[in-house]
């Protein structure tokens, strides 16, 4: 599968651009969106897990706790951990047993990352959602930032919800999903324009 690298995100943001005038608009005043990667790997995925339903710096802050608790910070190491240890951590109950789960699947070899990587989008994000704990959002997510799939939407979240509001008015889900829809091959960097719009309009980074 094709990764977004600098080229292909210009491309993919010409096209938009020549499409969509409110996105052209954020671009012209904001500049480019930063191209936003993560690592691809099991760490990423309990990040993310880590950042559901809470902000990105509380994710943060307790995946710090969480690799400050149990060093080395690897699978077998994390899935052999009691709840109660976890907790201590910071996580939640069930963001503990979420952790353990994939921890445990990655040690014992039944979730293979690197397979996952060579999947086409459906398929990838059907293999990671086998897990409990990891859902359209989470996949999306790890699917956008991690592998850099062009053309993911992470339908849902809330930033981005928030940023077509703001931008185009709309907060009725029909008529949102039929704007996504229009950003095909690229919603992957119409994700980006809209979080760079949504983080400058409220002053962070």
């Amino acid at each position: 599968m094709h990764a977004l690298n600098e080229a292909s995100m210009r491309l993919g943001l010409d096209a938009l651009c020549q499409r969509d005038a409110s996105l052209s608009k954020v671009v012209a005043d904001r500049g480019p969106p930063p191209l936003w990667t993560r690592r691809p790997g099991w760490h990423t995925l309990i990040r993310i897990i880590l950042e559901q339903q809470v902000s990105l710096a509380s994710g943060r802050a307790i995946y710090r706790r969480l690799a400050a608790d149990i060093s080395p910070l690897t699978a077998a190491n994390l899935s052999s951990c009691s709840i109660a240890r976890l907790r201590r951590s910071g996580l939640t109950r069930q963001k503990a047993e979420y952790c353990r789960g994939l921890a445990a699947a990655i040690a014992e070899r039944r979730l293979n990352l690197a397979t996952i990587a060579r999947q086409d989008d459906e398929r990838a994000r059907d293999s990671l959602c086998v897990l409990k704990g990891i859902g359209p959002w989470t996949a999306d997510v790890y699917l956008l930032m991690a592998l850099r799939r062009p053309d993911i939407w992470p339908a849902g979240d809330l930033a981005l919800i928030k940023a077509i509001e703001d931008l185009y008015g709309i907060a009725d889900d029909a008529a949102m999903l039929a704007l996504v829809e229009r950003w095909r091959p690229w919603r992957a960097i119409a994700a980006r324009i809209l979080w760079h719009d949504y983080l400058d309009r409220r002053g962070r980074s």
